[in-house]
């Protein structure tokens, strides 16, 4: 075949060749006239061929080869790959689609038309303009573009007018606005979500329709600043609630704080977002709480990191205190409100929001030297956090999601705020009682005034039964309508702890100050504290604040002495006390956050070189051991407080007795409140005192276990073990830590140790209470091989006594236990036979148990010994210890002969 390099044809020798498809012969060909092939031999490629044999399998090898190398053979294969019939068939419906030219002018002409304002021309703009943007094929010349233009330009002049004349809110200007926003942030999608749910039906819009469209929004219509300067003049929507649909002022307000468009052209958007929130009612619009999010967002972030200064400005502390007027006076609070529980709660929200996200961007507004100011404690304190948390839970099903929102935000900043016990309470005086209650409310409690319950207090050393009618016609209130009575219960909680005040009106004002805490807990706390302060006579009493309490927790406790013997007000002092210590807890850790940025750079730090995070985590443990030493102390005081006073010892108070009935008590939580006087003998105001603390001291240790392994580290009076044993139910965490403290050098700390052992044995025979108290005994014998004899004294003395209470506990000890007592009676009577003087009958003994141990048996059957009478007049302590060996040893067999 004769070499051709400009063939413009195929030719017979190669169209034979594809015609029989000869590989072989094709293979043969030139370059020039398998170019000509290429689309035939990419075709032959590509398909699935019918000959499934393996000479075609080698065949299509050589073609694949032959085709190799040659750059067109992409585009052939890119051009092979479209549906050119699909493509046609969608081209012919296209055209049959189409209306006429005559009638696309003239249903632009309807589409541009300028109804009346009334709310079916609103309807009928709207359409008209979703029309546009759906068909964007009806403009087409320069003159119907500019009769689009013209008729836009008109919807934005009458958009105020027809808003006013119709009565509708949605109005087409917010339409508008919300396209020319998702054009300038190319969000296309979003355009054409709004035009399908406009128009109630499904179109297939392609995003390269809206690229005319696009530009005359952007360029000619709405530039950027026109629509951020246009959005802030936007009336606010009166009454915003859910029951208001369409696309309203906020849903583009909401796009462009996302765009961080009011920033960058700098319009401040405060005062419109102020305004709405105002204006709102139930059931909650959806797009609030994310416009206060994006809100916030846009005051803590910049816009940019060139410019950080770019932010919108907060709401101001006034503005927010406006909220509430009617609210913070105390006042009858339905009469007074000015603005909706709505605006309130949203208010609340913000609030709360704006702090949190204000603590949790700290190291980024530090890296940006930026310091956004946060909302003062005054200004926290005058709102009624606890009362309108309160009202959302009556509203949940109108308010949607703020209500678990304000809850989760309450719960990071104000623990103090969600005790599980103020909710049980809470649902106490909401529940059936109090609707039973409200039906017995009779004129006579409405009408007594704070003034006349005041004069009532002032009579209580002379007549007492003015103010308990007084304050039992009062637990017939609401909450709410409690509020003025507030200060004067707590101004004269002082006078009840004279002598003499009957225990029922300590009970009812207790009641009455339990029902308070559930709509006013931190401004309560704090009118409570400063009324129980001890009085002094000359020295003006100090008048503490929220964040002096916050601060130092404890100054709950330096109160009157005889608070701590008057169990109704010591109940309410505790349940200050706890509150204040998980204030105090969200304080530090906020004030942590918040002095991030102010300290010092790392290279000024003390730290160890290359650990950069050292100063972090130096401040956070500086931070913990202050709770720590914080908690521990409160429990320490706590603890004190459960020990008989030297005039009650005087007077015979027995704490054995005080401490058979402790459990029974403890399980019910709380003391009986409706006990009348005459039941004062069967549970004293020391032994109510010791189960209130109890009860929150079980708290706080399961609360935090660790608060547990510190007190008792530290030691406390070991007279008050069987106290807290017995009274604690969380006590038996112990068990865990006992081995590490009796491991402890100080022999104080070992003797506690066992001590506190005894008595968990006793409470809790535990296979784990057996094999510490196994290791005990084990420790016991080596420190008998190591202590000098003063120490041997000091060790042995206070913990032999145990050693009845593990055999008591587990028999299987007793093998061991005497052992050891015969051990420790060798060691002493050895001790004292080395010295020349006169020995003491019983050493005498205890050398002959060296060589017969059963010697043991023969002095118990002296009645003498059973009942522990032996001379113990010697001050020598050896000799002291082996009185103390034998009392213990007759205890042990006493205990296993009577079977006990």
């Amino acid at each position: 075949m004769t070499e051709c390099t400009s063939l413009q044809f195929v030719s017979p020798f190669a169209f034979e060749a594809m015609q029989k498809v000869d590989v072989v012969c094709l293979a043969s060909l030139s370059d020039p006239e398998l170019r000509l092939l290429l689309p035939c031999l990419v075709r032959m490629a590509l398909c699935a061929p019918a000959d499934q044999s393996q000479s075609w399998a080698q065949d299509k090898k050589l073609i694949l080869r032959l085709l190799s190398g040659v750059e067109a053979v992409n585009s052939i294969v890119a051009l092979l790959s479209v549906d050119f019939h699909a493509l046609e068939q969608d081209a012919s419906k296209e055209q049959q689609l189409r209306p006429t030219e005559e009638e696309a002018e003239q249903l632009l002409q309807l589409m541009t038309s300028r109804p009346p304002a009334t709310p079916a021309g609103v309807r009928f703009v709207s359409l008209s303009f979703c029309m546009l943007l759906a068909f964007s094929t009806l403009v087409s010349t320069p003159e119907q573009e500019q009769l689009m233009v013209v008729w836009l330009s008109w919807m934005i002049k009458e958009e105020a007018y027809f808003e006013s004349t119709s009565g509708v809110s949605a109005s087409f200007g917010e339409m508008l606005l919300l396209v020319a926003m998702y054009f300038h942030s190319n969000q296309l999608s979003a355009i054409i979500d709004l035009v399908c749910s406009t128009l109630g039906m499904k179109i297939v819009i392609k995003p390269s329709s809206l690229s005319r469209m696009k530009t005359i929004f952007t360029q000619e219509i709405f530039t950027e600043q026109v629509v951020t300067a246009h959005a802030v003049r936007v009336p606010v929507t009166s009454n915003l609630s859910a029951n208001i649909t369409g696309f309203l002022p906020i849903h583009c307000i909401y796009q462009l704080l996302r765009s961080r468009s009011f920033t960058k052209h700098k319009v401040s958007i405060k005062d419109w977002i102020y305004r709405q929130l105002c204006e709102t009612s139930t059931p909650l619009h959806p797009q609030l709480l994310p416009l206060i999010d994006v809100y916030i967002n846009s005051i803590l972030t910049p816009a940019s990191k060139s410019n950080p200064e770019a932010t919108n400005q907060p709401v101001t502390e006034q503005e927010i205190l406006n909220i509430f007027q009617g609210v913070i006076g105390g006042d009858n609070i339905r009469l007074n409100q000015r603005f909706s529980i709505t605006a309130q709660l949203l208010v609340l929200y913000y609030i709360l929001s704006y702090e949190e996200a204000l603590l949790a961007n700290t190291k980024t507004l530090a890296a940006m030297q930026r310091k956004p100011k946060s909302y003062s404690s005054s200004l926290m304190d005058q709102i009624p956090i606890k009362f309108l948390i309160r009202q959302a839970q009556g509203l949940q099903q109108e308010l949607g999601g703020l209500h678990s929102a304000l809850l989760r935000l309450l719960a990071t900043n104000y623990p103090h705020l969600c005790i599980v016990d103020d909710w049980i309470c809470e649902e106490e005086i909401t529940g059936t009682d109090a609707l039973l209650r409200r039906m017995l409310l009779t004129n006579n409690a409405k009408n007594h005034s704070p003034k006349q319950l005041q004069e009532a207090f002032s009579a209580v050393p002379v007549n007492n039964t003015q103010v308990m009618q007084i304050i039992e016609h009062l637990t017939l209130l609401s909450a709410s309508e409690l509020i003025p009575y507030a200060e004067v219960l707590t101004s004269n909680m002082s006078q009840l702890l004279n002598s003499g005040v009957p225990r029922r009106i300590l009970q009812t004002v207790n009641k009455l100050w339990m029902v308070l805490n559930t709509v006013m807990p931190r401004r309560l706390w704090v009118m409570t504290v400063n009324a129980l302060q001890p009085s002094i006579k000359f020295v003006r009493q100090q008048k503490y604040t929220q964040n002096d309490l916050m601060i130092d927790p404890l100054i709950v406790l330096r109160c009157d002495q005889r608070v701590h013997r008057c169990p109704p007000l010591m109940d309410i002092t505790l349940h200050m006390l706890n509150g204040y210590l998980l204030a105090s807890k969200a304080y530090l850790s906020a004030h942590l956050k918040e002095t991030e940025q102010d300290r010092p750079s790392q290279n000024n730090t003390i730290g160890l070189v290359g650990q950069t995070d050292a100063p972090e985590v130096t401040r956070e443990e500086l931070k913990n051991a202050l709770l720590a030493a914080q908690d521990s102390a409160a429990v320490q005081i706590l603890l004190e407080i459960c020990l008989p006073t030297e005039e009650e010892k005087a007077n015979g108070v027995n704490p054995d007795s005080l401490l058979r009935n402790v459990q029974s008590v403890i399980t019910t939580s709380a003391p009986n409140k409706g006990m009348e006087e005459g039941e004062d003998n069967l549970l004293c105001n020391l032994r109510e005192v010791q189960c209130l603390i109890c009860c929150l001291l079980h708290q706080m240790y399961i609360a935090d276990p660790n608060i547990a392994k510190l007190v008792h580290f530290q030691g406390y009076p070991c007279e008050l073990l069987p106290l807290t044993v017995a009274g604690i139910p969380s006590m038996h965490i112990c068990l865990d830590f006992i081995p590490e403290l009796i491991a402890q050098p100080e022999l104080e700390k070992q003797i506690f140790a066992i001590q506190l052992l005894s008595h968990l044995c006793i409470q809790y025979a535990l296979p784990k209470s057996l094999s510490v108290a196994r290791l005990a005994v084990n420790v016991m014998g080596t420190l008998l091989t190591v202590l000098t004899q003063a120490k041997r004294y000091a060790f042995f003395m206070p913990t032999l006594p145990s050693l009845v209470s593990f055999c008591r506990a587990f028999p299987p000890l007793y093998e061991d236990i005497m052992s050891l007592l015969i051990q420790i009676g060798q060691v002493c009577a050895s001790d004292v036979a080395t010295q020349t003087r006169d020995i003491d009958p019983i050493i005498t003994r205890l050398q002959q148990i060296k060589e017969k141990p059963s010697g043991w048996s023969q002095i118990c059957k002296d009645s003498s010994y059973k009942n522990g009478s032996r001379d113990t007049g010697s001050m020598d302590p050896d000799v002291q210890l082996c009185h103390c060996i034998e009392r213990t040893v007759i205890e042990i067999i006493n205990m296993s002969v009577s079977g006990i």
